[in-house]
């Protein structure tokens, strides 16, 4: 018995157990000890709990009963053929010590007349009167027993004959109590009694085979049967009853069979589930059958639950041998998941009865399933594959016919429906179909595997879509990527295309079908309602997280389709590259006046940005902010690659010409340029702010270090802000060229004193 004290020792063991990681029965030696006192321990321990202790002592105490409930439980599994075989082996026994005791009984009375023989025969001639009147007494005792031993067998011969079985028993019971009142009173010899004696056990065996013979009958009925069994179990012989009524349930159970016929891939389902019916509603006949007729007695049921076990492997091997292993092997989960789920559930229905036959099932058909699962993702993952070959990346409606639809109409489809390319159409009906088809199976607990099937497959296509990019020669050795033959798209609107494939399955599609794996209708019904409170909360919690892994596996494609165009938009086909320092740098040897406008490179840079915010708002209607951060990482991959291009900057700072006066105001002006175009598609990010003041102070100590007050020379921020804008209007044609002539040069006037600022 624990030492009693103040709760915070109490908690203190009870957090040892836990951490500490001790067996069950450790933890239980408290509660063992022989003298342990419930109330006792209970007020030790509660004396100075507050409200949040006792709680907390009282969530310990019940995982203690569950998991002693749980031990119990594996015990008993443990040990149930040797419980069973024990109890077979205790009927046999008292089945032998029925048959000495009657041996015993014979014995006796065989000794009983043996004595009374000798004591007549030893009586004196004196006496011979007397014995005269016994002896006429004794004739005439005999002739009457005689007369009614010859009755007693001609009505059990002729009730026999005519199978009137309960009139049998009557006559036999008749019989019996006629010899146990001959024995008590002595009022029969011995070779009487030992005559009526053979008779009743004569027939006692004509009778139960008899009965054994028509109960193996394939036209006997449920109500015959158990007659039969009734009668049998009143001849004494319980056991033999018990076992005559398995063995009969069984032989109908095979005749039945013979009648269902696998009949192919296509009709196993409904095999499956003609012969699950069959299986399980014998189970249960057979059960009804063993409680009405022999009570719940320890034997019987141990015999009753390993026949049902028997029977219920037999049907998952037949339901494995002819249904699920093909399309196990090859990747077709449906009719495996549908086969399982329907033999689960008239299985489930034998519970009520007392017989919990799913882990029979469970521990056949688990493999299955799994390899089931296995090969469907491979499956998806090569399906999709074989049409990206020849996708044209075109974003269509999903067609008419698909699972997904449903009966749905052609406005709700459109209004429902994203549109994808005919890959992630592909990909997207077939990972829905996965789900779908593993959802009911909750109990084989495969909903982890299946998540991390879909985000195995997600990734391959992921993959798949980066290798469809003109620069994917550049991402071989990207994680995850697989070498297969994928249609290239050429253009912005196809590239773009993979963009939307991508974001649509994983920011909707994926999220909608990894839902039903973890349905609230799915759910155990028998969890208590903390646990489902529980379930609740962690649910959004593994929502947020498979986005994480989605999006993260989304922005490599993105990240590809973004270095991809700020390459196209720096270097030139032949390898040279646009963005050079020259182009500031020979800008102060230039002795021509200078038109100012930003320089080419960035006009191709905001002409493709526009191009692409064009493309994107007509795909991405409804997800505006994907389009926008997709515009804004293109942004900065460019501006980024300038910042860190440190052969730009080593020319610039190192050459052996300095950046001048005007250099730095062109330079100044792209920058403002690219600010303006960016902050009025609303893509312009802090970052990207950032990154540009740092790239300008950079050129600014550039020119200071040249001994030139950089400053000095700089216009006023609202002339770089009015070039820039004019420029704008003149790239998408709002303005004509002659508009620009008025700030093609700034004055002396619009010099600002930047060294002030």
């Amino acid at each position: 018995m624990m030492d009693g004290g103040s709760f915070s020792s109490g908690i203190g063991d009870s957090i040892d157990f836990e951490e500490k990681d001790l067996s069950l029965s450790d933890k239980l030696k408290v509660f063992k000890a022989s003298g342990f006192d419930p109330n006792s321990y209970v007020t030790n321990r509660c004396r100075h709990m507050s409200e949040k202790e006792i709680r907390h002592l009282c969530h310990y105490l019940m995982d203690l009963r569950k998991a002693s409930a749980e031990e119990m439980r594996k015990s008993v599994y443990a040990n149930y053929a040797a419980f069973i075989r024990t109890s077979r082996e205790i009927s046999n026994l008292e089945g032998q010590l029925i048959a000495l005791r009657n041996l015993l009984s014979t014995r006796a009375a065989i000794v009983h007349g043996l004595a009374e023989g000798i004591n007549v025969d030893s009586l004196s001639g004196s006496e011979g009167s007397t014995q005269d009147d016994r002896s006429d007494n004794g004739n005439s005792d005999t002739t009457n027993i005689e007369s009614w031993l010859g009755q007693f067998i001609e009505k059990l011969e002729v009730l026999l004959a005519e199978r009137r079985v309960n009139e049998v028993l009557d006559v036999l019971d008749e019989g019996e109590h006629m010899e146990k009142d001959a024995r008590s009173k002595q009022t029969l010899t011995s070779s009487a009694l030992l005559s009526l004696q053979k008779v009743i056990t004569e027939h006692k065996k004509k009778l139960a085979a008899q009965l054994a013979e028509a109960s193996f009958q394939s036209s006997v009925s449920a109500v015959e049967l158990r007659s039969a069994v009734q009668a049998l179990k009143r001849l004494g012989d319980g056991p033999r009853a018990h076992t005559l009524m398995l063995t009969s349930h069984q032989q109908k159970l095979h005749v039945n069979m013979q009648g269902l016929r696998p009949s192919g891939t296509s009709n196993g389902v409904a095999y499956s589930a003609s012969l699950s019916q069959l299986v399980f509603s014998t189970i249960a006949q057979a059960t009804s059958d063993s409680l009405t007729l022999f009570d719940d007695e320890p034997s019987y049921s141990s015999e009753l639950v390993t026949w049902a076990v028997n029977q219920t492997e037999n049907f998952a091997h037949l339901i494995k041998r002819y249904v699920i292993a093909s399309p196990a092997a090859s990747g077709c989960l449906r009719p495996v998941a549908e086969s399982v789920h329907i033999s689960l559930g008239h299985c489930s229905l034998l519970e009520a009865r007392g017989l919990a036959l799913s882990p029979v099932l469970l521990k056949i058909f688990r493999p299955c399933v799994e390899q089931a699962l296995n090969a469907n993702i491979k499956r998806i993952e090569q399906c999709t594959a074989a049409i990206a070959a020849a996708d044209d990346w075109s974003l269509t409606f999903p067609p008419i016919g698909s699972r997904s639809l449903g009966t749905s109409s052609l406005a709700g489809v459109i209004a429902s429906q994203p549109r994808l390319s005919s890959s992630a159409h592909r990909f997207n009906t077939m990972v829905q179909e996965l789900c779908e088809d593993i959802s009911p199976l909750e109990i084989l607990q495969l909903s982890e595997p299946a998540l991390e099937g879909v985000l195995q497959v997600f990734n391959a296509y992921i993959s798949m879509l980066i290798k469809a990019l003109p620069g994917s020669v550049d991402n071989e050795n990207l994680e995850g990527s697989v070498n297969r033959i994928v249609r290239m798209a050429e253009t912005e609107p196809e590239q773009i295309a993979l963009l939307a494939n991508a974001l649509l399955l994983s920011d909707e599609l994926i999220p909608r079908a990894v839902a039903k794996l973890s349905s609230p209708q799915q759910s155990n019904k028998t969890d208590d309602t903390s646990k489902r409170s529980t379930d609740r909360q962690s649910r959004p919690i593994e929502q947020r997280e498979l986005k994480r892994r989605l999006q993260r596996l989304v922005d490599q494609l993105r990240d590809s389709f973004c270095r991809q165009h700020a390459l196209e938009l720096i270097f030139l086909e032949d390898g040279g590259v646009r963005l050079s320092p020259d182009m500031y740098l020979n800008m102060d040897g230039n002795p021509e006046e200078i038109e100012w406008f930003p320089s080419p490179i960035y006009q191709e840079m905001f002409e493709k940005l526009t191009r692409i915010a064009s493309i994107l708002s007509d795909m991405f209607v409804g997800r505006e902010r994907f389009a926008t951060i997709l515009l804004m990482r293109l942004t900065e991959t460019i501006i980024l690659w300038l910042s860190e291009d440190q052969s730009f900057w080593e020319e610039i700072e190192q050459g052996p010409r300095p950046l001048g006066p005007l250099g730095l105001q062109q330079f100044y002006l792209d920058m403002e340029f690219v600010i303006l175009f960016a902050s009025q598609g609303r893509y312009l990010s802090r970052n990207l702010q950032q990154v540009i003041k740092n790239i300008i102070g950079r050129a600014i100590e550039a020119v200071a270090a040249s001994k030139i007050d950089p400053y000095s020379v700089l216009p006023e921020d609202d002339w770089f802000a009015e070039v820039a804008q004019i420029a704008i209007d003149m790239l998408t044609g709002k303005t004509q060229v002659g508009t620009v002539e008025n700030v093609s040069s700034p004055t002396a006037s619009s010099v600002l004193s930047h060294g002030s600022n």
